[in-house]
């Protein structure tokens, strides 16, 4: 049964219609396959949970995923039920029936999505067959010690199993769309076509597997694409058949999909095949969207950030926390891939930067990066134990002077100042600033580290002597733990901290489409991305000045490293030259970008590819004009003041943070830029990128000929 959609595309304010692409989904049924169902592994997981609910609206009771068996994610995240369709009760009662285990329910998210879930360990003994089998159908063998690749294959010939039965009792009708996600997903997709199941298939790689292995261990990736021996550099790193499983994958399915330009480019060389339709990544914008209350929600949670600070920096807090801008990077410890290099290099330059012009911020950096640690150390949980005993004592001292001055007023009498406070008091309030004084500087990290001496943020802080002295205007707190509402340091969650923060910085070097700056835009928070990450592609096509939106993106494709640092510097030197209201101006810029993101618009591209798949699998019953797809759009710069301090420059050397420009309205700038969303072009089939050398250390991508690939480009208006 199809359900009713509660949203649609049309509904969002400010974006172009979207020409139907009817798809007969009551004829149809849709499964999803990931590794990463009911599972949380990695960014996927997020993916599928997120997009979920636009599916559901979609497809209704047609729509089914399908993952792993977990007992511990089964009970806690799915509510068991009997599957509604009949053919599928009887594809899973024939795998039951042959020894194996298969679960069916509600995965409790939003929308409720119906999920299969396969045993990896009931099935196991059929492993050495499976192996045969994989082995007769492509020639790829699994050696016996990679635990992930065995559990992979379990995983693939029972989805291809079950899809085998369904097929069979299906017949031809309704038509049957697999939709599989990475390479652990893969060996279904390959045992499915290799037994000529009557399936229409979409393979999606969110990340190349030897691509990530080549970034993690520091390669010079995108300048050497083309040069990179593809088989050599896998079995190097004994991924060689895992690398076989993914290029098998991508070379069966029907449609090839990823996740953005920059992941088009890569897996062009790394996998021999042109993606065929561009997927970006969405996120549920519902979920974050506070309408008007996220600037207040942001000043109450840097409120909170504020008390952390004070007492993080006891005894060294001479900096003026209304002056202060929190800074923050946030994601796995992926030091180089993540750019938290090129970020603590151009932290040092804008320390020397603000000093030189004796400026009155102060920018505090916090690292979210999980390391191993054992344990809070002594000097953070010492400081916020201060904290709250110099707040204890103000609040003893108030209430006696609150309540001296409520008597006095009551006996009619001006109260002597002098004689409202007595000398006991005066006593306790000396003693707690004694016990704020420190004779070392604040620590650089809340935790005590297990490899303090080869940790990588450490020792290039070490490298930059950005040790929190009084004179540096840069401090940096490193929180080597992801956030949580019960901790005894910051008792945040990440959307209350990111909601507080004034800017995120993610200057990575390898990232496949990147959900930290996307959750930042969407909770109105200004940030910093580059043109190698899907998010910074994404925006670059679609806002025509994205910095006025508070995107700014970092060149680190045709710039050399230092040209790289010294862009980054200059972003957040501007940014903090910003005056308060310059700031909230540009956040609700940053807001307003949150349709962009959101899946009621990005989904359309799955509905695409799944259309495509049915087009080539069953071209008799399905036909789709690819020439004519759907109509794109692109924010134009905004037409008020811009807020950056190099656009407006102020007539006297210093200005104040309550300047008065009546030259902005946001009601009148947000209908403007609904208004002129153009949306001239059609999405067209084009070829991805590819790259291409260069003598020094720079990154340059030349377009090759035209192929069968989508993508947003070339925006006029």
């Amino acid at each position: 049964m199809r359900l009713s959609r509660s949203l649609s595309i049309t509904s969002l304010s400010g974006l172009p219609l979207w020409e139907e692409e009817s798809l007969p989904v009551q004829d149809l049924l849709l499964f999803e396959v990931s590794w990463e169902v009911t599972n949380k592994v990695g960014g996927i997981y997020t993916v599928i949970q997120t997009k979920a609910k636009i599916t559901v609206d979609e497809w209704g009771e047609n729509y089914i995923m399908m993952g792993p068996y977990y007992e511990h994610n089964f009970k806690t995240q799915v509510e068991k039920c009997e599957p509604p369709n009949q053919a599928i009760k009887a594809a899973m009662d024939s795998l039951i029936n042959n020894g194996c285990q298969v679960h069916f329910g509600r995965w409790l998210i939003e929308g409720s999505p119906y999920v299969i879930l396969f045993d990896i360990g009931a099935a196991a003994w059929n492993l050495d067959r499976w192996k045969g089998d994989l082995w007769n159908a492509c020639s790829i063998g699994l050696p016996y010690h990679d635990r992930e690749a065995n559990d992979s294959l379990i995983f693939g010939s029972l989805v291809a199993w079950f899809f085998k039965e369904l097929t069979d009792q299906l017949q031809d009708k309704p038509s049957v769309i697999a939709h599989f996600h990475e390479w652990q997903a893969g060996s279904g997709l390959v045992l499915s076509r290799s037994r000529k199941i009557p399936l229409a298939t979409v393979f999606t790689t969110h990340a190349t597997l030897l691509g990530r292995y080549l970034c993690a261990g520091n390669a010079d990736f995108y300048n050497n694409l083309d040069k990179f021996n593809i088989d050599q550099e896998a079995g190097e790193r004994q991924i060689y058949h895992r690398y076989c499983l993914e290029r098998a994958a991508v070379h069966c399915a029907h449609v090839f999909t990823t996740v953005s330009q920059i992941t088009a480019v890569e897996a062009n060389h790394m996998l021999h095949r042109q993606p065929d339709v561009v997927t970006p990544n969405g996120l549920n914008v519902r979920k974050f969207s506070a309408m008007h209350e996220f600037q207040n929600m942001h000043s109450m949670n840097k409120a909170k950030i504020q008390e952390f600070v004070r007492g993080h920096f006891y005894g060294h807090l001479d900096f003026n926390l209304e002056k202060t801008l929190f800074f923050f990077i946030a994601g796995r410890y992926e030091f180089s891939n993540k750019g938290a290099d090129l970020f603590l290099e151009s932290l040092s330059r804008l320390n020397y930067l603000l000093r030189v012009h004796k400026s009155d911020v102060t920018v505090v950096v916090f690292f979210i990066m999980p390391a191993k640690t054992n344990n809070f150390n002594v000097e953070s949980l010492k400081g916020q134990a201060v904290r709250k005993q110099l707040w204890d004592t103000a609040q003893s001292v108030k209430e006696k002077f609150g309540k001296r001055l409520y008597e006095s007023l009551l006996r009619g009498e001006i109260p002597d100042m002098s004689k409202i406070l007595d000398r006991d008091d005066f006593t306790i309030m000396k003693r707690a600033i004694y016990a704020t004084q420190r004779h070392s500087f604040p620590p650089v990290t809340t935790h005590n580290m297990l490899d303090d001496s080869t940790d990588p943020i450490l020792s290039n802080i070490r490298r930059i002597g950005l040790f929190n002295g009084r004179n540096d205007r840069v401090k940096i707190v490193f929180h080597p733990e992801f956030l949580s509402s019960t901790s005894p340091l910051l008792p945040m969650d990440y959307e209350e901290f990111v909601r507080g923060c004034h800017l995120g910085v993610f200057p990575s070097y390898y990232e496949p489409w990147g959900y930290t700056p996307g959750e930042c835009t969407v909770m109105g928070i200004p940030s910093v991305t580059t043109n190698l990450s899907g998010f910074g592609c994404f925006m670059e096509e679609h806002v025509s000045d994205p910095s006025e939106y508070g995107i700014y993106i970092v060149d680190r494709r045709f710039r050399s490293a230092d040209e790289s640092c010294n862009q980054l510097t200059q972003f957040m030197f501007s940014f903090c030259q910003q005056s308060r209201r310059q700031r909230i101006i540009q956040r609700n810029r940053t807001e307003r970008l949150s349709d962009l993101l959101d899946w009621r618009y990005l989904g359309r591209f799955y509905m695409h590819a799944r259309h495509l798949a049915l087009s080539r699998s069953f071209p008799g019953k399905f036909k789709m004009d690819h020439l004519n797809l759907t109509q794109g759009f692109r924010y134009p710069r905004p037409a008020s003041v811009p807020p950056s301090p190099s656009a407006s420059l102020h007539s006297t050397p210093h200005h104040s943070d309550e300047e008065d420009d009546d030259t902005y309205d946001e009601e009148e700038e947000a209908e403007r830029d609904r208004q002129n969303i153009k949306a001239p072009f059609t999405l067209e089939l084009r070829s991805a990128l590819s790259c291409s050398s260069s003598s020094d250390s720079r990154t340059y991508l030349h377009p090759l000929p035209s192929e069968n690939v989508l993508y947003l480009s070339d925006c006029s208006f």
